[in-house]
């Protein structure tokens, strides 16, 4: 199991209340989708996956083998490391080219042989159909391209996990249902998807695991 959550509670950094009792859980491979009013507390769980937010209490938090609980701070990198995350605005490094954003991933993520570097970049452009767009810079690509370039960073050390904060919510329906059949394909190859949105839509034409965050509580939808 790659997330498991019992009885976790999670408030923001100033000790606010956002979820109580969550229970959650998230297997190799699956399609999860976090559903929600806006301000329910979609990105306050995913933040803790990632541990940007932490875990007040719980009988277990547990991400990618980490207790979430005993984590000390300069292991939170080594945790990320393991993951990929998607951001709802792509957090892309505006002063160099779609290359350059991955070269960057890579070197920091302990990468060292440049051939090695150049071949995965070339690999995961690929894989997002965007080899062409290789020496652009972020401000001359689409919002849909970009989330491609994003998703390719995201899976540029092969994680288990991808994280997906609202990935299609600034994009037209046409750019957001070809980003929905990206992360499909990238689940059917074994990683597993936990993604925010308010687009029920997109639930229905894409099938998966839904939770619901609902009064401060987060609920298993069942099918």
């Amino acid at each position: 199991m790659l997330i498991d959550y019992i009885n976790t509670n999670i408030c923001q950094l100033d000790g606010t209340p956002v979820l109580t009792g969550v229970n959650f859980q998230v297997n190799e491979g699956e399609f999860v989708y976090i559903t929600g009013r806006v301000g329910s507390g979609k990105s306050s769980l995913l933040k803790t996956i990632y541990q940007e937010l932490y875990v007040d209490e719980a009988d277990k938090a547990q991400v990618l083998d980490h207790d979430l609980l005993a984590l000390k701070r300069k292991h939170i990198p080594a945790l990320r490391r393991q993951m990929g995350i998607v951001f709802q605005d792509f957090q892309l490094l505006a002063d160099r080219t779609v290359k350059k954003n991955l070269f960057f991933v890579l070197k920091a993520t302990g990468w060292k042989n440049k051939e090695d570097i150049e071949q995965r970049i070339e690999e995961v452009l690929t894989e997002v159909d965007m080899i062409d767009k290789a020496n652009r810079m972020p401000h001359e690509l689409s919002g849909g391209e970009q989330q491609r370039i994003a998703i390719a960073r995201a899976v540029l050390n092969s994680p288990k996990l991808i994280v997906a904060d609202e990935p299609t919510a600034n994009l037209d329906a046409e750019t957001a249902k070809g980003i929905m059949e990206l992360l499909r394909s990238i689940s059917q190859s074994g990683t597993a998807i936990v993604m925010s949105t308010h687009n029920t839509a997109l639930i229905e034409q894409y099938p998966g695991t839904v939770y619901k965050c609902h009064e401060g509580r987060l609920e298993k939808v069942e099918n």
